[in-house]
């Protein structure tokens, strides 16, 4: 009898053969599990698939004519098991199943770690049939399901199209930066409406509110702003989400100077520590006030997400502020960069910090970059300031911008109080 090395099979073949076998075997498993629990069961259980799936590996080795041919007669076995079972039970899922343990099968043979992670995948949707059918029809709503495709069609549909490069003649307005923006809030909002669902009010809000943070806490205080509008008793969770997303930023934006300059942040760490304990405080206070009793709280989120306009304002708004900063530094020069930095974080707290490191490493002098940073934080703080008011009402704004002030204030006393004794410029 002769041994593998005899045969010289590749070992890469044999890996393909037996990723096919398992691919057929788990999908089938759950097949034969279901044919055991239902009555409407599919043609196809655990052997089935298995062969199914040894097929397509099978004809792709064989070549191209082999698979056309195996496959036209594993569809021709698929509309026929239809045909007969689609009085009891109209779906396609089982017959949809057959087809894709074949397919799989022969893609095995090619993207083994592809095919075993998809076959995993189509196992976990055959199981969760009960549950995403419950989901869809009790728990999601037609408002949300409106938002998640006007979601989906936002960052997968329109994003892709928009030029990534500016279109204005001082270089500040770029179309897919400023719609990703939009896709942010947007997404924000998605983010706080699922912690709802999860884990409610009073600890959903505020722990989406920390992670959206890094990707952008101004989108996070208009975001949250618009559901403390909306929904009165979430006003205080909101605020919390608010203030830790602007956690979040703060620690990103000292991530930031510290990339492009080091001695910057060296220089900034006192009054940036000082500042990120006053809003982390502010944050830890508002979930402190927030009502704990399950009565206080809505049992369910709004039935809207976000609101489209909402998020287009404030890219609008971004896309003014951009142009602003651009015009100034063109018209004053380079003595205006720090000016134009300034205005830069306004909308943008973290491209503006990159921009003062970039200075600070040409030669601005470390102490005037040390008060770059305290300035920097307090046109973010005013800007947030204001699209809180604008956003969630006079309520959810003063205590916002209360937060945010003792966050400045924090780091302008840090920074007056203790002194950097420093080069004259960061290296």
């Amino acid at each position: 009898m002769e041994t593998l090395e005899e045969l010289e099979l590749p070992p890469d073949l044999l890996i393909g053969l037996a990723v096919a076998l398992g691919i057929g075997m788990l999908i089938g498993l759950e097949r034969e599990r279901r044919q055991g629990r239902e009555e409407d069961r599919g043609a196809a259980g655990l052997r089935t698939h298995a062969l199914l799936a040894l097929s397509g590996a099978v004809a792709t080795v064989l070549g191209v004519w082999a698979s056309v041919v195996t496959g036209v007669g594993v569809l021709t076995l698929t509309v026929a098991s239809y045909t007969r079972s689609r009085e009891r039970d109209p779906g396609l899922t089982s017959e949809v199943a057959i087809l894709l343990s074949f397919l799989l099968g022969g893609l095995a043979l090619n993207r083994p770690a592809l095919a075993a992670a998809l076959g995993v995948l189509v196992a976990i949707l055959l199981s969760a049939k009960g549950a995403l059918h419950r989901f869809t029809h009790e728990h999601m709503s037609q408002n949300e399901l409106r938002d998640l495709l006007l979601l989906a069609a936002a960052a997968l549909i329109v994003l892709p199209l928009l030029p990534d490069h500016a279109v204005d003649p001082w270089g500040a307005l770029e179309p897919a930066s400023l719609w990703k923006l939009v896709v942010l809030v947007m997404a924000v909002g998605a983010a706080g409406h699922i912690a709802l669902r999860l884990v409610g009010a009073r600890w959903g809000l505020p722990m989406a509110g920390f992670f959206s943070g890094f990707a952008s806490s101004t989108a996070a205080v208009a975001g949250f702003g618009q559901r403390a509008r909306d929904t009165d008793a979430l006003l205080v969770p909101a605020v919390a989400a608010a203030l830790l997303a602007n956690l979040a930023s703060l620690l990103l934006f000292a991530a930031v100077i510290g990339a492009a300059s080091a001695t910057l942040l060296r220089a900034a760490a006192w009054p940036l520590l000082a500042a990120g304990l006053a809003i982390a405080a502010a944050g830890a206070f508002g979930l402190w006030k927030a009502p704990r009793a399950a009565d206080a709280l809505p049992d369910e989120p709004q039935a809207r997400a976000f609101r489209l306009s909402h998020a287009l304002l404030f890219a609008a708004i971004v896309a003014a502020v951009l142009l602003l900063s651009a015009w100034l530094r063109e018209q004053v020069g380079d003595r205006g960069a720090l000016v134009a930095a300034t205005l830069v974080a306004i909308a943008e707290l973290h491209a503006a910090g990159a921009s003062l490191g970039q200075l600070a490493g040409g030669g601005l002098a470390i102490a005037d970059a040390r008060w770059g940073v305290i300035a920097l934080l307090g046109a973010s703080a005013v800007a947030k300031s204001v699209l809180a008011f604008v956003s969630g009402g006079w309520r959810y704004g003063a205590f916002v911008a209360l937060g945010l002030m003792a966050m400045l204030a924090a780091a302008v006393a840090t920074a007056w109080l203790v002194p950097f004794e420093g080069g004259a410029a960061a290296a």
